[in-house]
């Protein structure tokens, strides 16, 4: 590091020259000592995320403003990550920037502020219990139609158990109301919710509840976001309807409950039925039953008067079933006959149709045609055979002027060794060997005794 010696001024002592350098360094130092690691909470702005996978931002307020970095390293060990806009708590240490001398926070932690952070919380439990099926439909319970008693779970000096006690006078006044009054709002509001809903079960003296609550902000309706008043309404036997807030309030209770209202008012009119249109659907079935019995008393007159028409006493009835009776027998001989003769004449026609094309007919057609067919044969194979049995007989007597058969005749005969090759000479055999001796009538089977040149 590069310093400056000290200068000595006209009118005084020494005065000590700080480098940049120097002065920036003593800057870091001093800051980082006096803040090791601080909380601040603010609005975020200008924000920038580079390819090195580092964070930088302005974390502002109304009247001030201070950069920050969130480095890689750190930013690896968590899932959130920030936006423009946006209100958030940072722990962070508190430096200075040499080379630019700029004054900065090294962000270590950073987590949304305020509502944020309550958004944060209730989207891990929403998707933990919906995970988990609590949010399923097939769980969920089906509302009485007309309920005997209905039970309110809510604040007794609050806005909501005056529009659902109105609602419920207005829509059916003879179903009774029972009040199970609870904080629902603060530190207070979350047992006692799970207490009243354990106590209507225990009591089991209605038929549905009611889960409600006027409007607010989110800290406000925060009691119906935690999971003991979440897991208490799954685990409720008795169907929970929720109507908290205003329509666009949604809470983890309305997710797990077996209906949901968007206000108190709504959950009320959802429950309690309407007496007067109940009345009126009742006066119009009334009114059908009636048209419909009064249209089957007229019905079943008519039928009666037709079937007392048709009604006739049995000792007029006997003589017309008895001519009824003859009347069909004679038409059921006629056509009994009438059936046979048309058999039979069918009967014949097969029987001389068989006969004409029977077996022996075609029997005696068949050898008819091979007689016939025989004689074609005989005679053409004469006329084939006969040139050529003539034609052998000349080649036979060819063939026998010059075969060795007739040399034979004339007192010759053929010598053949014992491998078949014809003797013409002496030196072909020697003494003691077989020969052949084949005459014009028969075969001698001879030994050489002697050879003579």
């Amino acid at each position: 590091m590069r310093e400056f010696p000290t200068a000595q001024t006209a009118n005084g002592p020494q005065r000590e020259i700080y480098t940049v350098e120097r002065l920036n360094k003593t800057a870091r130092a001093l800051l980082e000592t006096s803040f090791p690691q601080i909380w601040v909470e603010g609005e975020v702005s200008n924000l920038s995320a580079p390819g090195s996978g580092h964070l930088y931002f302005t974390l502002k307020d109304d009247l001030a403003q201070v950069r920050c970095a969130w480095f890689r390293s750190r930013r690896a060990l968590f899932d959130y990550s920030p936006a423009d806009g946006e209100h958030v708590l940072i722990r962070a240490r508190l430096t200075v920037y040499e080379l630019r001398g700029d004054f900065q926070l090294v962000v270590q932690y950073v987590e949304p502020a305020g509502e944020g952070a309550l958004r944060m919380r209730f989207e891990r439990l929403k998707q933990s219990l919906q995970t988990e099926g609590l949010f399923d439909s097939s769980r969920k319970k089906h509302l009485p139609r007309i309920p005997a008693r209905i039970g309110v779970i809510t604040s007794p000096d609050g806005a909501a158990v005056r529009d659902i006690v109105t609602t419920c006078r207005r829509r059916f006044p003879a179903v009774p109301l029972v009040i199970y009054a609870t904080p629902v709002q603060g530190e207070q509001g979350t047992a006692g919710v799970i207490r009243a809903l354990d106590l209507a079960q225990q009591r089991c003296e209605c038929d549905v509840l009611i889960l409600a609550r006027g409007g607010g902000s989110l800290e406000d309706l925060w009691v119906f976001n935690e999971e003991g008043v979440a897991r208490a309404i799954a685990n409720c036997s008795i169907p929970v309807v929720t109507g908290i807030g205003h329509e666009t309030d949604t809470t983890i209770a309305d997710f797990v409950a077996d209906q949901r209202a968007p206000t108190p008012t709504a959950s009320a009119e959802i429950t309690v039925p309407d007496a007067a249109q109940l009345l009126r659907q009742l006066d119009g079935t009334l009114s059908h039953l009636v048209n419909g019995i009064s249209r089957k008393i007229e019905q079943e007159a008519q039928r009666n008067d037709i079937y007392a028409h048709r009604l006739i006493h049995p000792t007029r009835r006997y003589p017309q079933a008895r001519h009824r009776f003859e009347m069909l027998f004679g038409r059921l001989d006629a056509a009994m006959t009438s059936t046979l003769a048309q058999n039979a004449r069918g009967l014949k026609s097969i029987s001389q149709t068989l006969v004409q094309h029977g077996p022996y007919n075609r029997l005696r057609n068949a050898a008819w045609r091979l007689q016939g067919a025989n004689q074609r044969f005989a005679s053409l194979a004469g006329r084939i055979t006969n040139p050529m049995r003539q034609t052998l007989t000349n080649s036979s007597s060819r063939l026998n002027t010059v075969s060795p058969l007739a040399t034979l005749d004339r007192g010759y005969a053929l010598v053949t060794d014992d491998k078949g090759q014809v003797v013409t000479n002496s030196t072909q055999v020697e003494i003691d060997a077989p020969v052949d001796v084949r005459l014009a009538r028969g075969q001698l089977l001879c030994r050489v005794d002697k050879i003579k040149p």
